[in-house]
């Protein structure tokens, strides 16, 4: 379940505000998609990120996926930890397996996140659409 505190990105992050510092991270339900973490690549502090653009990459053995920014703004802080051991994500990713926190852009409208109840019902509609075409593919067999 996802902590109530938290503002969700279709791309699957999540962002959680810290004093003046806004802190990203990705979602349970996408590193448990993803599986076992073996690299998570980020920026350098210092570095400007922009909303629904890539900021990084995350791979597991399944996949390589582009990390899509959530918000705008300036890299304050990178958690190397995770660089370092990224498994870390898939055992907490809304505690220690936060990835970078962000000096938010002044001119980036919040209200473009969902609530934790709108990802829900987003990530409910995927998986329905997913049957659906389960469905779908065993009629054509």
């Amino acid at each position: 379940m996802e902590p109530e505190d938290l503002r969700f990105h279709e791309s699957h992050c999540w962002v959680r505000q810290e004093g003046d510092e806004w802190v990203i991270g990705v979602t349970d339900y996408a590193q448990e998609q993803l599986g076992d973490l073996v690299f998570i690549e980020l920026p350098e502090v210092g570095a400007t990120i922009e909303a629904d653009e890539p900021f990084g990459s995350i791979e597991s053995p399944k996949a390589v996926e582009d990390l899509i920014a959530p918000i705008s703004g300036e890299v304050t802080r990178r958690n190397d930890e995770v660089v370092d051991s990224p498994e870390i994500v898939n055992d907490d990713p809304y505690g220690e397996g936060w990835l970078i926190a962000v000096k938010l852009d002044e001119s980036f409208d919040l209200g473009e996140l969902m609530s934790r109840d709108e990802y829900m019902d987003m990530l409910d509609t995927a998986e329905d659409e997913t049957e659906e075409e389960e469905l779908l593919e065993d009629e054509d067999e």
